[in-house]
Parts: C-alpha cells; structure tokens; sequence
C-alpha cells in the first residue's frame, strides 16, 4: 500500500489530477448487514480503479426511506456496528470514504456523514438543513447539525471530531481539502459548501437522496454544475439508487461529478449498483481562485471556523485510460449542438465590437483586405453582418485583394467569388512593383525570398489598406486570428496593425469552424460554395513564389498545426499549465494522430515563438475578447515583451 501511495503521490504531484468516485450500491431498506456489505465491496472496487476519494450516498447503510424505523434502537445500533465494520475494512482499502447513517447522540437523532480512511473514522459531519416540506418530512426523525452541543466524541474506544466546522485536510498535499454535506445542505440560497470552499475546501462531496419528479434532474444537474463552479471546486454528488423504498416516492441514483462548472460525469438514472468515476485537475480549480481576486475578497467575509482534520486525499493509484476527456479542441464544445450555440454567440460578440466601433468613429465605411483566405473570410461575414445590424448598405464594405509575387489563382480567385456571391464590389490592387520601388529604395535583392522580402509585401498591403481608409473615411478592419497573434506569426506593422480587428481573440481552429459552420447554413448556394472551397485551401501568407502555379508557403509545415499549437495556448493560458502537464494531456488528446516526438517538436516551437514575440502583442489593435482566452495587453495579458523563456523551455528538453 505504500508503494501505490507514493506513486499516486508524485502523479498528483506532476499533474494535479485525482480519481474520485460517486457510489450507489443496491440497497435494502433496514437490512444494514446486506448494505454494509454492498458498501465495503463497492470501496474495494472503486479503490482498485484508483479512487482516492469515495462517497456514498446519504444514510447509505439503513436506507434514506426508512421512515419511523429510525427511531428503532435496534437499527441505530446495528447502523453503528456497521460503521465500526467498514472502518475496520477500510485498512485493506486505499481510499477515503464517506458514509450515511443515523447516529443518536445528546438524545438527539443527526442524519451523519462518517469520513472513514486506512482503519481510522477521522470525524463525523452532521446535516444541517433538515426539510420538511412537500414530500419531505425528515424532521419528524432527524435533528439539525446546529443543535449538536459535542466538539468530539469517543466511538470505537477513540476520540473522534464530530460538527458542522470539520475540514479534511490532507498531510502531505495541503491544498486538498475536502468539505462534507448532505443533501438538502446544497439546495439552500447559501450552502454550507460555500463557506467551507472559502475557508479552503477545493473537493466538496454531496451525499444525497433525491427523490425524482418530472424535471428535477435538469435542476439538480444545473445546482451541481453551479455551486461547482461558483465554489471554484470539484463537487461530487453521491444520490442513492432505485433500490429505496418506492412507498410514494422513487429515487433514481442520479450522482454528478462536477469541476469548476462543468460536469464531468454522471450516472445513468434509474439504476442501481452504479460507480461513477472521474479524474478531476485540482490544479484548475486552484488557478481560477486565485486568479479570481474577489473570491479572496469574499473569504474576508468568512465569519465562521473550521477545524482541519488530517485525512489522506490521494491515496489512489490512478491508472489509465483516464476517466476524463481531454479534448483535441479545447476551444471548441465537444457537443456539436453547443457548438453551433458558440458560434453565433460569437459573431454577435465580434459583430457588436465592430457595430460599436464604426458608430464611435463617425466613418461608416470598413476597409478590407480580402486574401481569399480563412481570417479575411471571417472577418468579412461580420463586416457584412455588422452594416446590416447598422441598417448600412454592403456598398459601405470596401474589399480589396492585393495579389503580389505569391498569389496564387486559387486564393484570388475565392476572393473574387466570395465579393460576388456577397454582391460586394472588389476593388484588386497588384502589389508587386510598389514591392519591387521599396527593394530598390532600400537595396534589397528581389530574387533573395528572406523575410524582408516577405515583409515587405505584407506592409505595403497594409499600407495600401490605411491609405484608402483616410481616402474614404473608413476604417481598416484587421484579420489576425488568436492562434497567428500567440505565435507572433505576423508582420509588424504590417498584418499587425489595423483600426479594430474581430479576430483578435479567435483561435484558428474555432476561425476555421465558424466558416464552416456558415459554409453548412448557405448549403448549395454561390456564397456556401465558395466558403467550402476555402476551407480547403491550405493556409498560406503566400508572401514566396509558387512552384508551379501552387502554394508554396504552407504555414502548418512551417510552423506546426494550429490544432496543437490552439491545444497548448489554451491550457498555458486559460488553465496555467506547465509544458509538462501540456504535453502529458496532448499525449492522451492526440494519441491517434501524433507521436510524442512530433507533440513534443511543436510544444518547443510554441514556447519559444510564444515568448519570442510578446513585444508585437504590447502593441496590439483593439478587439473585442470572445473566449476565455485573450491576449489584449490592456485585459487578460500583460507579460513583459522581453521576459525569458528558458524555465518552459528546459523543462520541454526535460520531457
């Protein structure tokens, strides 16, 4: 046991990630030796998945529906024993576990949760919300936690902490701090979850019997998700089965494992004998608290004082396949219908910044530079999308393709049927000889395709595009995407700068869906064909000469694919995570599509470019933030422009 302690140990000590585990064993109602025995094999199951945390649900070894059986001795008695039992089997078991029971304590019934780890009852939590309200009459049996007069106990010939102000602490990671309560205790306008995350607890576990009426599991997985996320917590919501009494009511052993808002995992309803586990990041719920400086302010408010009770919280030995899915496009819902939902919710964000932008400059007129790729594409739809919320003609967009000396007719011609089938005129530009008068000007050879012959042309493109916007009194749209600005893959001064760009804080992959997405609505149409046609164009600055009339600048054979490097910018951002970390869960999103030698090749390259060019993001346009991730320097990033990158980079060396 000491051997899978410590291994455990240093996988949370790398990753921050935990197994925990929601248990419905099948139950009989007041039979506690078969619900005993259900229970302690349930733990050595769930323990051998490498749960370091087990809860069951609320009074799991009578019964929840045992009704006026509660007031038996001979069940209180027999409840008691079991708990002594399972404490006693919980020494061959390398988890911690919570369990229900009545327990009758200064002639006062308490509806108790029992924290039992390593042969050891470490305290007893008490309910305290007792309801008694439409089909809920537990006060007819059970006291609540605030009448309880004891600070401990002595059970099992041992001195035991019992109250609603115990905290489980772990020794060794003392960031993991578990809260307990029960039921009801969740449903209230200020749960005790709420006070124990902000005295610390990061893992609150729920043992529960929710009874099932027509929508309320909608509900309760909603109050989950929420108090997860209002807490900055994981939340893990134990509920007992259809093996309950079915009397008058029926109970459906519907348990949630939720992370920081979002649910993990949940059981099937209406079925018994169910574990459900999931592999939650500790380290995700520590980064939002204290980057959310007012949940510090709240705990300034925090009247009340906890006791810390050591418990072991990692004792599991977490094996793989993970019980968590690491998606490949973190930017982007796994769930096609919420993707969809995302999608317009972020043209409206990017069409509203614009709307408010051209109202603010008094010019109604947007300048843009259309390449017949994917940026420019976006950026036109919402340019459209944006004069008609204005109640603004299309006339009002001026689109202007500038081939020069890489264009290929593939690229320059989407641009043509894109401005057609959107009835927009497109006004073409050739910028090869202003190219060819600045390699004069300067001395540059023409023939040598280095980076100032690169730059060059995308500088001129962008000032061709603020000149005409002074000729009109217009604006300059920018197209730069999220994933083009993290890598610093863009010219200064050049596609850098621009009047307001919507794509500031659209990651390619998700830029690349939404034209999708818009190509799918228009189906057989000239614009939704068109928009097909460029999603299968390789992206490309196209700033060198094509090799036999095709493209011959493919930016992901440059660069790396944007889907890893979008993988690693959202977790590094959004979440803080080390390269170590990042490449460990690239490993398991990718595992089917890239080695690690080539994850590992691209997560340097994204590190390096990523520090490398903070200085062109200090100078970065306006626009507006759609995600959770942004990298304006007046809002979510402010990194120094020559901060050093070799803590990230030794480590990638290290992997």
């Amino acid at each position: 046991m000491k051997n899978v302690s410590k291994q455990n140990n240093e996988l949370y000590k790398n990753y921050k990630l935990l197994r925990v585990a929601a248990a419905t064993p099948k139950l009989k109602v007041g039979d506690v030796e078969f619900n005993t025995k259900q229970i302690i094999e349930a733990a050595k199951k769930a323990s051998s998945e490498g749960a370091s945390l087990i809860v069951f649900p609320e009074l799991s070894i009578t019964g929840y529906t045992a009704g006026d059986l509660f007031q038996q001795g001979i069940l209180l008695e027999s409840a008691l024993k079991a708990v002594k039992e399972i404490t006693d089997e919980s020494e061959k078991i390398n988890s911690t576990i919570t369990v229900g029971f009545p327990f009758l304590l200064e002639g006062k019934l308490f509806n108790m949760a029992a924290v039992i780890s390593k042969g050891k009852l470490l305290g007893l939590v008490p309910k305290i919300h007792i309801p008694e309200y439409k089909e809920f009459y537990e006060k007819r049996w059970f006291t609540s936690g605030r009448e309880l007069i004891s600070k401990e106990i002595t059970l099992f010939s041992k001195t035991v902490p019992i109250g609603t102000d115990l905290l489980f602490k772990d020794p060794v990671n003392q960031e993991l701090i578990l809260g307990i309560e029960t039921c009801e205790d969740v449903w209230m306008p200020i749960p005790p979850s709420s006070y124990q995350s902000l005295a610390g607890a990061i893992i609150l576990a729920n043992l529960s019997a929710s009874n099932e009426i027509v929508g309320k599991a909608d509900y309760r997985r909603g109050l989950v998700k929420m108090q997860s996320g209002k807490t900055a917590s994981v939340y893990i919501y134990s509920a007992c089965g259809p093996s309950e009494s079915t009397t008058d009511l029926v109970f459906s052993g519907h348990s949630i494992i939720a992370e920081n808002g979002v649910i993990l995992k949940e059981s099937d309803r209406f079925t018994d004998d169910t574990i459900t586990y999931a592999d939650v990041d500790i380290e995700r719920c520590l980064t939002d608290r204290y980057k959310t400086t007012t949940f510090a302010d709240n705990a300034r408010d925090l009247n009340k004082n906890f006791r810390f009770i050591a418990t072991p919280l990692s004792l599991g030995n977490i094996k793989t396949p993970l019980y968590r899915f690491i998606s490949p496009t973190p930017f982007l819902p796994y769930d096609q219908k919420e993707r969809r939902k995302n999608v317009e919710e972020v043209f409206s964000i990017q069409v509203a910044g614009l709307a408010k932008r051209i109202e603010h400059s008094g010019m109604n007129k947007i300048v843009l530079g259309l390449s017949g790729g994917l940026d420019s594409t976006l950026a036109f739809l919402v340019a459209l999308r944006a004069l008609k919320k204005l109640n603004m003609p299309v006339k009002n967009l001026h689109a202007i393709t500038m081939p020069g000396f890489g264009t290929t007719n593939t690229t320059k011609s989407n641009a043509y049927l894109l401005a057609e089938a959107a009835n927009v005129s497109l006004e073409e530009i050739n910028i090869s000889k202003g190219s060819l008068q600045q390699f004069q000007d300067i001395g540059h050879n023409p023939d040598k395709e280095d980076v100032t012959y690169q730059n060059v042309q995308a500088r001129y493109r962008t000032m061709i595009l603020m000149n005409r916007a002074n000729q009109i009194g217009g604006i300059v749209l920018g197209t730069g995407d999220l994933s083009e600005i993290a890598l610093g893959w863009n010219t200064f001064t050049g596609d850098h700068i621009s009047h307001y760009n919507v794509n500031a804080s659209v990651p390619k992959t998700l830029v690349r869906y939404i034209v999708e997405h818009v190509a799918e609505e228009e189906g057989g149409s000239s614009l939704g064909n068109v928009l097909k046609k460029i999603i299968d164009t390789p992206i490309s600055p196209e700033l060198t000469k094509p090799k036999a009339g095709k493209i011959s600048q493919k930016t992901e054979e440059l660069i790396g694919p944007y889907e890893l490097h979008d993988f690693f910018l959202y977790h590094f951002i959004r979440w803080t995570a080390s390269p170590k970390k990042i490449y460990f869960m690239a490993q398991k999103a990718f595992e089917k599509k890239y080695s690690n030698e080539i994850i590992k090749k691209w997560i340097g390259v994204f590190f390096s470019r990523f520090f490398r060019n903070q200085w062109k993001r200090s100078v970065m346009p306006d626009g507006p933030k759609v995600g959770s991730v942004s990298l304006s320097p007046r809002g979510d990033w402010r990194m120094p422009s020559d901060a050093e990158a070799s803590l990230w980079l030794n480590e990638i060396k290290n992997l």
